[in-house]
């Protein structure tokens, strides 16, 4: 499993994505242009002192990435997904890609990968992106039984 943020803006919420995955283990690719530094104050703030065990690759572009990551599948998160994350048989070997906080994916990106979306009954367009990434990501480990038992019974 690998988590891909597509061209992200909001140094916090890469922060907070940053921290997830190194309490779980999972790659994080950052595909650029990023709307800040990597030595963004806000971003070192919100990953608190977890950075260095951040599994974390910064690609030049998309096509980079896809040419030396060259993940199975890519999982694409979008609100114009038909299918409920849920509802998605999500493998170990996923990369879920996330896109910009102000505009997703773009749809030539997402054509001919799979889509997932997560469902949303209130009155809003989407959820923060590292709120997202949490779901997503933990529904696929979960699937996956990726999860480690810190505390066995």
């Amino acid at each position: 499993m690998r988590i891909v943020l597509f061209e992200p803006e909001i140094p916090p919420n890469t922060g907070n994505i940053a921290r997830l995955c190194a309490a779980t283990r999972t790659p994080l690719h950052l595909i650029e242009p990023l709307g800040f530094s990597i030595d963004d104050k806000h971003l070192k703030r919100a990953g608190l002192d977890y950075w260095p065990a951040v599994d974390l690759t910064v690609h030049p572009d998309f096509d980079h990435f896809l040419a030396t990551v060259a993940p199975p599948r890519l999982v694409m998160a979008t609100t114009k997904a038909r299918i409920a994350h849920h509802r998605f048989a999500f493998r170990a070997d996923d990369a879920i890609v996330l896109g910009p906080e102000t505009r997703g994916l773009p749809m030539e990106l997402m054509e001919g990968h799979a889509m997932v979306r997560i469902p949303i009954w209130g009155e809003v367009r989407s959820l923060n992106l590292s709120t997202a990434t949490g779901i997503l990501l933990f529904e696929a480990l979960r699937q996956t039984d990726s999860i480690v038992d810190a505390f066995p019974a």
